[in-house]
């Protein structure tokens, strides 16, 4: 089944930002830094102290977020700071990716790929919105 919640990106508060929503909403925060993960290797060392996933579930409320990753050429742009995160099975979720890459800005697509945690593809779509897509790993037959 299909899933979207908001995904927030910041430039380095996402810890900060994140508790205060906690603080808000209650719930369950998880946390997870970039130099906790074996996606360490992909960045320079200088990041490793950012969130890489922020995740608050608070009854049917859930925010996903992380601090921002890009490479320097995509410096965050304030008011361009969110995405569309669509998770689900990996049939499903790479359907609705195709779809919205019709037309999609090609300068920051990312076709969706194997990482530690399942399959991932971001992209931002014809009329410039930007989608973030985790799906299972890919079963291969």
């Amino acid at each position: 089944m299909l899933k979207t919640t908001p995904f927030l990106l910041f430039d380095g508060n996402c810890a900060e930002a994140m508790t205060f929503y906690h603080e808000c909403f209650g719930g369950e925060l998880r946390l997870t830094k970039l130099g906790d993960t074996p996606m360490k290797e992909m960045i320079p060392k200088e990041k490793h102290n950012r969130i890489i996933n922020a995740y608050l579930k608070s009854g049917i409320i859930e925010i996903s977020a992380t601090d921002w990753m890009a490479a320097p050429q995509y410096e965050p742009i304030l008011g361009e700071m969110y995405a569309i995160f669509v998770t689900g099975n990996y049939e499903e979720v790479k359907s609705v990716f195709d779809k919205l890459a019709v037309g999609a800005e090609k300068d920051r697509f990312q076709e969706m790929h194997q990482m530690h945690f399942g399959m991932y593809g971001q992209m931002y779509d014809k009329f410039h919105r930007h989608w973030i897509f985790v799906a299972d790993e890919k079963k291969i037959v």
